[in-house]
């Protein structure tokens, strides 16, 4: 708590030094939390890590003007259970989520665990307004409803995906919520959350209470549904871009410029200054969804870093510097402890996660050591209802892709683009991590995934 405010202090200071204030009105406040979280958002679709086809320029805003991490990856190859291990700062089979949790009981494969304090869960008892905009994915029903696992406020779709954005349904089934009614909605989705958020922070304008909101967006996620008038601008900029391919950058821009809006009514609503923005994505892209990863390989459902690999931004005038940059190795999860850091919170002592406030300070943190573990258990003939997993530690990554090949092993700082196996012929370094994964493996074990009477 005291490193805390000593940071946020000297992180007043510096911002109202600059401003010409004296140090009596150097005093801030906790800082507001906001978590901007897509779907299936591919490494190589944002223009904030180079040349792409793609054009973010409210995305790529929120890094230039905070901190851009590069090496962050997400926590699984899918949806669900990287969202457990954000909310639960444990890694997904720790939560009860290895696999995605569905609309249909029989190709569920993941229960997050109703006995774990979530992220919003420890910030609303550390004095935090909290909101869910948007998409959730950990369940339908009690225990496991926003409302139920720490939100003051949800506004948004309990299921995996829509459909289709216009028409707001799965399988049928009407999945929007506001808190616990069933409302409808006009329009996309992308502008039908990017307007509920808006409306959510102009209602915090003023308030002494500060507040966590999590926009979950389902974009870019498929079906690829863009909005006419922004397809047409990329086919008038690009009239030789593939149309599956034109589909996509157009959905990501209309995503994009959602962002952007939602950060104008931040700003509008005087909540600017003082609140720190986290962007990222739950997995990488889909490749056969014309979604681009680049330069790493492969996509989502893949253990190789194009399936892992995100955009990670963090954004926080107060206390981030403009145009940081760092390659930390992270995770999503990170920002648990980073955000009850923040917050003044007491971390709870069995998480995996790490919080990144160092980083934000300017401050080196040693990743050298640090294991990244990775799970996935899915249905269907390929995975026969099987996990398959991945571990990173330092230079070194051993993987699967499904749970019938052979393990992999790589070396990323000679071989980021993971092509030359050397799992035959680095056998001391391939058992060490093996040893490894295998007590993360026991770890998870310990927690039921399927909902008690299955």
């Amino acid at each position: 708590m005291y490193k805390y405010q000593h940071f946020l202090l000297a992180a007043g200071m510096a911002v109202l030094a600059a401003r010409g204030a004296g140090p009596a009105a150097a005093e801030a406040p906790r800082p507001n939390v906001v978590l901007i979280l897509t779907d299936d958002h591919g490494y190589g679709d944002v223009s904030m890590h180079g040349p792409t086809d793609v054009r973010t320029p409210h995305i790529d805003r929120l890094a230039a003007e905070g901190m851009l991490f590069t090496g962050v990856r997400a926590n699984c190859t899918v949806c669900s259970p990287t969202r457990a291990a954000m909310l639960s700062g444990r890694n997904a089979d720790r939560a009860g989520v290895p696999g995605v949790i569905r609309t249909h009981p029989e190709n569920s494969w993941g229960y997050f665990d109703p006995a774990l304090p979530t992220l919003a869960d420890l910030l609303r008892e550390a004095g935090y307004h909290t909101a869910l905009v948007g998409k959730w994915h950990l369940g339908l029903d009690s225990p496991n409803t926003p409302n139920e696992r720490g939100f003051d406020f949800f506004h948004g779709f309990l299921g995996d995906m829509m459909d289709s954005y216009w028409h707001h349904r799965r399988h049928g089934n009407n999945y929007l919520r506001r808190n616990r009614e069933v409302i409808e909605a006009e329009g996309h989705a992308t502008d039908v959350f990017t307007d509920w958020a808006c409306d959510y922070v102009r209602g915090r304008a003023g308030q002494e209470q500060p507040f966590f909101l999590f926009l979950a967006y389902n974009a870019p996620h498929f079906p690829i549904e863009p909005p006419k008038e922004w397809l047409e601008k990329v086919r008038r900029r690009a009239p030789d871009m593939p149309e599956r391919r034109a589909r996509n950058v157009a959905f990501v821009e209309h995503l994009d410029h959602g962002v952007g809006r939602f950060m104008a009514a931040l700003r509008e609503a005087g909540l600017d200054e003082n609140t720190l923005v986290v962007f990222t994505s739950d997995n990488g892209g889909s490749l056969p969804h014309a979604q681009n990863n680049d330069p790493w390989r492969d996509g989502k459902q893949s253990h190789y870093d194009g399936g892992l690999r995100v955009p990670f931004a963090v954004r926080w005038p107060a206390g981030v510097e403009t145009g940081s940059r760092t390659d930390y190795a992270g995770l999503t999860f990170d920002v648990f402890p980073t955000f009850l850091e923040l917050a003044g919170a007491d971390l709870p002592r069995d998480l995996d996660a790490v919080s990144l406030v160092p980083l934000l300070r300017g401050e080196p943190l040693d990743d050298s050591r640090r294991e990244l573990y990775f799970v996935r258990r899915e249905g269907g003939t390929r995975y026969g209802g099987k996990a398959y997993h991945a571990l990173i530690r330092g230079d070194w990554k051993l993987l699967q892709n499904d749970p019938y090949s052979p393990l992999e092993l790589y070396n990323l700082k000679d071989d980021p683009q993971e092509q030359n196996n050397l799992f035959d012929s680095h056998g001391k370094v391939a058992r060490e991590l093996q040893a490894a994964m295998r007590r993360h493996i026991q770890r998870g074990g310990a927690v039921p995934w399927q909902p008690p009477g299955r």
